[in-house]
């Protein structure tokens, strides 16, 4: 009976994952590695930077399938926020640790050093990058692919990198670009907040413009997806999701995400962050939820919705406490601002109560950050004085129509 009842639940779970493959639409740089018998690495000691977004399409670690395959050698792990898999939390140190499955060593890239050293890459000729990023500039995964690159242009080591999709699609491109004073982890390289490229392709353009430190180029291979468009969004891809962090854990988050990561540096407001739908909302005690979703949707903001809600955050900002605001609804997805919407909360809510606009009450000890995070100091300085969206609106997106026109040269999907 036991025999039976096992049998039954393992054809049923084979039949889900049949059923699950028919519906994917693409392959992605792990899958198209694995069709070619992982040509490029067959020989090599490879070291591998990825967590636990880094699957084929039946869910399989991609840790697993290199240290598994026929002629290539896995010599070790590299992890970058939240750890190879994935159990560190966001900004916690990531310590060098061995992999319990594999035994292979792990070199953090984000603890004593978020670069690659010479040491770390002496027993290997080619580091693999396989980390399904989310498409804004400020999520630190990026930063730790472009300085792998450089520390593989000085060592004279190979870079891979498996691609995979940007889930804001590849169409859409917000904010200035990054400032001299503001580069740092969270603004590692001048690009816009939005870049609406794949990490591959933005691994182009940084080798190919020269925008690693010192210019330097790295010797570099894009596995390519099949299957994949610019105009996808990751539902239409049928791949699954796995969470890019723990605030991260569906594709809306990683949609929402640039929707109000930015004012999420400043704790007047509860962003979701603490409560079950992180990124999709703005709250706080003080709000009026009707008040705030009636002025917003005054805007007529194109693709985008405003419904009031109540709740008590479980953790973090305002944790306990009765909040409302509003949470924030996609009716076209492709045709709406999502960096703006932040901003005009700053706005309205300024103007419903003056006493509690951003950079009156908020501690000016984040503002450094806030600053990194939009990429330049002007942003908050403009906006610090009237708390008006249209006082920043043209600097914001000064550099979209440049960037769109030199990030073509790289596009590797139409």
């Amino acid at each position: 009976m036991r025999r039976t009842l096992l049998l039954a639940i393992t054809f049923a779970l084979c039949g889900c994952m049949a059923a699950q493959a028919d519906k994917i639409k693409i392959k992605t740089g792990i899958e198209v590695l694995k069709d070619s018998r992982f040509k490029i690495l067959q020989g090599k000691r490879v070291g591998l930077i990825t967590n636990p977004t880094g699957v084929d399409n039946e869910l399989r670690s991609t840790v697993d399938l290199l240290y598994n395959a026929p002629g290539v050698r896995l010599t070790a792990l590299f992890g970058p926020e939240h750890g190879v898999r994935g159990n560190q939390h966001a900004g916690s140190s990531v310590e060098d640790k061995t992999d319990k499955r594999t035994g292979l060593p792990i070199y953090s890239l984000y603890g004593k050093t978020r670069k690659a050293t010479p040491e770390m890459l002496k027993d290997i000729d080619v580091l693999v990058y396989d980390i399904q990023d989310i498409g804004s500039r400020s999520f630190t995964y990026i930063s730790s692919m472009g300085l792998a690159m450089e520390t593989a242009a000085e060592c004279g080591k190979e870079f891979v990198v498996l691609d995979r999709p940007n889930p804001l699609g590849g169409e859409k491109i917000e904010g200035c670009l990054t400032e001299d004073d503001c580069i740092s982890f969270v603004s590692q390289f001048k690009i816009p907040y939005i870049y609406g490229l794949t990490c591959g392709e933005l691994a182009l353009m940084l080798n190919g413009e020269r925008m690693l430190t010192g210019g330097k180029q790295c010797k570099l291979t894009v596995i390519k997806m099949k299957g994949w468009k610019r105009k996808m969004t990751y539902a239409d891809t049928g791949l699954q999701w796995i969470p890019s962090s723990p605030h991260i854990p569906q594709p809306i988050s990683a949609i929402c995400y640039p929707v109000s990561g930015i004012l999420g540096e400043f704790s007047y407001m509860n962003i979701g962050v603490g409560y079950t739908i992180p990124f999709q909302m703005f709250g706080a005690p003080w709000l009026n939820a009707d008040t705030l979703a009636m002025r917003m949707n005054a805007q007529h903001l194109p693709g985008v919705i405003f419904r009031p809600i109540y709740l008590k955050p479980f953790y973090a900002t305002m944790k306990g406490e009765q909040v409302e605001g509003v949470q924030v609804h996609f009716t076209d997805y492709r045709k709406a601002h999502l960096t703006d919407i932040q901003f005009l909360i700053m706005q309205e809510t300024a103007s419903m109560y003056p006493d509690k606009a951003v950079f009156k009450v908020q501690d000016p000890k984040r503002f450094d950050m806030f600053d990194k995070v939009t990429g330049s100091k002007q942003i908050r300085l403009r906006l610090a004085k009237r708390h008006l969206w249209n006082d920043i609106k043209d600097y914001w997106y000064k550099d979209v129509d440049a960037f769109r026109k030199l990030s073509k040269k790289y596009r590797l999907y139409k």
